[in-house]
């Protein structure tokens, strides 16, 4: 698997104020790659100096293990790190055509790329006819018309409607399976637990996790339980070998496990000791409680 964006010990200051520190992570070619973290996290200073906009204090990066200069580099990626901007008056096609001229692209490109953003039926409509969903298509099209290796993307659901934010996440999905490398930054940790497949946490500029979506949420779950005799569910519980921790709010019991336990297993060990339970849910920690983790520790 090939390098796509290697970014090693990058920091980046503004005065007083460290935007990014020490960041380092690689990009692998045919990932989705989710920046995850609050606003002012470092996100878009991040993405802003591997496209060049934003000049970097120390540390540095490399495009495709480094053979090829940024500038060279940079016309095999596409991006999207500002709000859209196209010329009302002018139709989707037209808009497209005049980037094609700008960048020196073939135009041959943009009927295909309007029908993968579903705006084929909307070409000769005039841009600021679109809802916000569709300028975000728009843009993500013309994004699309160099056929980049890797494509960036600023908060795209940022403002959309419900059904804006399906489309985009859909197209992100198909954009992927045909082997396009994605890097998005969102604060939306719903957005990066259902379109990427690695995921790198950051919090005030440092890097807190970085690595498979799949391994960050990969523990073993946890209990959710009722018992009319509570106490005597929670002493069982907490001798429990393969309980890692206990937690009661109001009658809820939820027990954390430790290593793999199945629910009937489960059932059948607390009926044996003569506790009887009116509810048993076995749930996995999501990934918006592995975020609230990292993010709660004031050591990480």
């Amino acid at each position: 698997m090939s390098t796509i964006l290697t970014i090693n010990n990058l920091t980046k200051k503004y005065g007083l104020l460290t935007a990014v520190k020490n960041l380092s992570f690689t990009i692998e070619k045919g990932n989705v790659y989710g920046i995850l973290g609050p606003n002012g996290s470092g996100k878009s200073t991040t993405l802003g100096i591997a496209l060049n906009v934003v000049n970097k204090t120390s540390g540095d990066f490399k495009w495709f293990d480094g053979k090829v200069t940024t500038h060279n580099a940079l016309k095999k990626v596409g991006a999207i790190i500002e709000r859209p901007n196209f010329y009302p008056y002018m139709t989707a096609y037209k808009n497209l055509e005049l980037v094609c001229k700008i960048k020196g692209i073939d135009t041959s490109k943009i009927l295909e790329k309007l029908e993968l953003v579903d705006l084929i039926e909307r070409k000769d409509s005039k841009f600021q006819t679109f809802s916000l969903g569709m300028k975000q298509r728009l843009a993500i099209a013309s994004a699309l018309l160099n056929d980049p290796e890797i494509l960036i993307l600023d908060e795209p659901t940022n403002g959309l409607d419900p059904q804006g934010i399906h489309k985009i996440r859909a197209l992100i999905q198909q954009i992927a399976s045909n082997g396009t490398t994605i890097l998005l930054a969102s604060h939306l940790l719903d957005e990066v637990e259902k379109v990427c497949t690695h995921v790198v946490v950051l919090r005030k500029g440092e890097k807190l996790y970085s690595g498979r979506v799949d391994e960050m949420i990969s523990s073993h779950g946890f209990f959710e339980l009722k018992s009319e005799d509570s106490a005597k569910l929670i002493t069982f519980l907490e001798a429990h070998p393969s309980i890692n921790k206990t937690v009661k709010k109001d009658d809820m019991v939820t027990a954390f496990l430790k290593e793999p336990l199945s629910a009937s297993e489960f059932n059948k060990q607390l009926f044996n000791s003569g506790i009887f339970l009116s509810h048993l849910i076995m749930r996995k920690e999501s990934l918006e409680e592995q975020f609230l983790k990292l993010t709660d520790n004031p050591s990480a």
